[in-house]
């Protein structure tokens, strides 16, 4: 089916949450043909409507787990980004580029990859480029070009113009730029107390109301956040997130959005709430279906308080992860899940050799794997010795001091 086929994508994803469609209905459209899996490409598979987004987070997990990944991965990569700067989510080989399905998603992920892999200056700023082109006038981002903006589009294009170090607010268009564009979708003090700091997908055609939406909150939130793919902020605050602060005046319908500097602190005081009510989860909502965990917006959740300088916030998300998570990555054979795993694991600075091992199997052998952790026997050996040095130091002098005593004694004697 079409939808789920697309819910590995973050603004499809959305969109099924939202209970909004996303392009064209397509119910009575025959099912597309399964495209076959090209060599260089992270699992196994049907990559039309994924395959770019799920390269690319396998490729950004890798470079931070310092793993050079094949030639043929990377190439793949590049080689289906269009000659005006954007990614489709998949492009058959040989196939041309159609600008009309260029995808901000697949075009805001590749770029981060690139960056973290080094080395791929050009094509990154085509990239930028792209995204700079097909900002809305509002300052958002839609899914596909000339569409209406939402948040998880938006959020995941100021992730790329900060892991490209374009200031996401120099990227303008109409007088509004990406900051605003990401606050078009935050719920402010004019929203119940309980919801301000959320996201929503979109406002509402007809009354262009703000719901709440969970993927759309916790995607939106690493930009908000002012971080990007991979996270590696050392930033740590013992408090917990700052909820707005609104007072009578500011609780009017004409409220004004939420600022930049705290749009991430908002955004994280709401995901900390919801992730403590759901069990350290979110939950997935779908029209006619009963509520299941939703882990793709739980991973970004945890990562968008790491970057905001609350681990501790998110570390309850962060061990539900890991132990629930094999069901997610279908144990360690979904490629975009074992990578959004793994992101979430280093973001978190704990064991990641499992995922890390999992998710190079699911491509091409690597060119080089970096040196593991001194955790051998041999390493905890040595390590042992290392101890139990200075004791050993000490024996050996007083070994020493012992016999230059009794030497002197005999001396003495003889004497």
């Amino acid at each position: 089916m079409l939808t789920a086929a697309r819910l590995g994508a973050a603004a499809l994803s959305a969109a099924l949450l939202a209970g909004a469609t996303a392009g064209p209905a397509l119910a009575d459209s025959p099912a597309p043909t399964p495209a076959a899996v090209p060599d260089g490409l992270y699992g196994k598979g049907d990559p039309t409507y994924d395959g770019v987004w799920r390269q690319s987070l396998a490729l950004t997990a890798l470079a931070a787990a310092k793993t050079t990944p094949a030639d043929s991965a990377v190439g793949w990569l590049t080689g289906q980004q269009c000659e005006d700067g954007g990614w489709p989510s998949f492009r058959a080989a040989g196939a041309a580029c159609n600008p009309k399905t260029e995808d901000s998603n697949a075009t805001a992920v590749a770029i981060q990859a690139l960056v973290a892999l080094g080395g791929h200056q050009e094509a990154v700023d085509k990239g930028v480029q792209w995204l700079k082109a097909t900002q809305n006038a509002d300052g958002s981002w839609p899914y596909n070009p000339v569409s209406p903006g939402d948040a998880n589009s938006t959020g995941l294009a100021v992730n790329a113009l900060f892991a490209a170090k374009t200031d996401p607010a120099g990227v303008a268009k109409a007088g509004r730029n990406a900051f605003d564009g990401l606050a078009h979708f935050q719920l402010g003090c004019a929203a119940p107390a309980d919801q301000r700091g959320a996201f929503a997908y979109q406002p509402d055609p007809s009354s262009g109301a703000l719901a709440p939406n969970t993927l759309a909150s916790a995607q939106a939130s690493l930009a908000a956040a002012g971080g990007h793919l991979p996270v590696a902020t050392t930033a740590r605050t013992d408090a917990a997130p700052k909820a707005l602060g609104c007072d009578s005046a500011a609780t009017s319908a004409t409220a004004a959005p939420v600022a930049h500097p705290d749009s991430g602190e908002a955004a994280g005081a709401y995901l900390t709430a919801q992730l403590a009510a759901g069990g350290n989860h979110l939950t997935l909502t779908t029209p006619g279906a009963a509520p299941t965990p939703d882990y793709n917006a739980t991973a970004w959740a945890a990562l968008g308080l790491i970057q905001s300088g609350h681990p501790q916030q998110a570390a309850g998300a962060v061990d539900w992860l890991a132990k629930e998570g094999a069901g997610w990555t279908k144990g360690g054979t979904d490629a975009s899940a074992t990578a959004s795993l793994l992101l979430v694991t280093q973001a978190a600075q704990r064991d990641t050799a499992p995922l890390t091992a999992q998710l190079t199997a699911l491509g091409p052998a690597p060119k080089a794997t970096a040196s593991p952790a001194p955790t051998t026997a041999a390493s905890k050996k040595d390590d042992g010795i290392g101890q139990y040095w200075p004791i050993i130091v000490g024996l050996l002098i007083g070994l020493g001091g012992g016999l230059l005593l009794s030497l002197q004694r005999k001396r003495g004697q003889r004497l």
